[in-house]
């Protein structure tokens, strides 16, 4: 690992030197071009008539500056690498030039009181809390793009979507950000991102991604917890996690031992409940219903 952090590689372009070379407004003309072009690989002649740029000369300077690890030049013309892609999305997320601040309307009760929910966006993550007690009901990163052209109902509705999606992928050992192996920890922390006495950290090996959750929110894809709701007459996948209690609180989960750790959740519902044991690194070992118990009991 370098001063900076970053890991080394001897076959890697230096990140300061990665980042200057997209620095400049033609490049990221052509690496634009690329992207919007309707079909690829293009060829020279094709790719130099999208970009605003008579001299053919400074041009291929350009260009030859992108090529090995922005764009690919094969026998059929030029294409984008993976590297080029994730510039582009960047742009096109917002997260380099857009800061927007907003509030949304959102519909459920507070976990905790009861009490009215807010939503807010602020330094490219929403945060759902209680207008009332403060209680966090979640708040995880999401692009400054994703508000582009959407109401408040559909922000959040993707913004739910998202959430489901990046605790999947972590779980699995997958980091959201940069596919790097993600570890899983529970801890005992009196602060954490849903101010939880149980929290579940994700968190990348190679660039210290992190996201913190309940137990229960690594259950929302599990087939059945998804039967579980069909057989009362509901589609869990309708109904944002942060109206689901034991997706947001840690009420509903058990610890059954730390040392290895082991956890029971409970899911209530109608009169049935779903009990769902897990191991530390979230992993199911058991389920079973029974009947519906009050909520104190486990």
């Amino acid at each position: 690992m370098s001063e900076s952090g970053f890991q080394a590689c001897e076959e890697c372009v230096p990140p300061a030197e990665a980042f200057s070379v997209i620095g400049n407004e033609t490049r990221l003309s052509i690496l634009e071009a690329l992207w919007d072009a309707p079909e690829r690989p293009i060829s020279f002649s094709d790719l130099h008539g999208r970009v605003e740029m008579r001299d053919s000369a400074q041009f291929n300077y350009h260009l030859k500056q992108l090529l090995g690890q922005f764009v690919v030049r094969t026998d059929d013309g030029y294409d984008l690498r993976h590297a080029g892609e994730s510039v582009i999305q960047a742009v096109l997320s917002g997260s380099f030039n857009q800061n927007p601040d907003r509030r949304f309307d959102v519909e459920g009760e507070c976990v905790a009181c009861d009490g009215a929910l807010d939503a807010r966006y602020r330094d490219e993550h929403i945060v759902i809390s209680c207008s009332d007690c403060g209680q966090r009901h979640g708040e995880y990163a999401f692009p400054p793009g994703g508000l582009d052209g959407r109401t408040d109902e559909e922000v959040l509705a993707a913004f739910d979507q998202r959430v489901r999606h990046l605790h999947c992928l972590a779980a699995d050992g997958v980091c959201p950000a940069c596919n790097g192996r993600m570890e899983t920890t529970l801890r005992r922390e009196d602060e954490c991102c849903l101010r939880l006495d149980l929290q579940v950290e994700h968190r990348c090996v190679r660039c210290r991604h992190r996201l913190c959750s309940t137990a229960g929110l690594r259950l929302l894809e599990r087939s059945e917890v998804v039967s579980f709701y069909r057989d009362h007459g509901t589609d869990l996948g309708s109904i944002p996690y942060w109206r689901l209690p034991w997706c947001v609180s840690d009420e509903y989960v058990r610890t059954l031992s730390e040392d290895p750790w082991r956890l029971r959740v409970r899911i209530p519902l109608d009169d049935e409940e779903l009990r769902v044991s897990l191991d530390g690194n979230l992993v199911v070992s058991e389920v079973e219903r029974v009947a519906s118990r009050s909520h104190s009991e486990h």
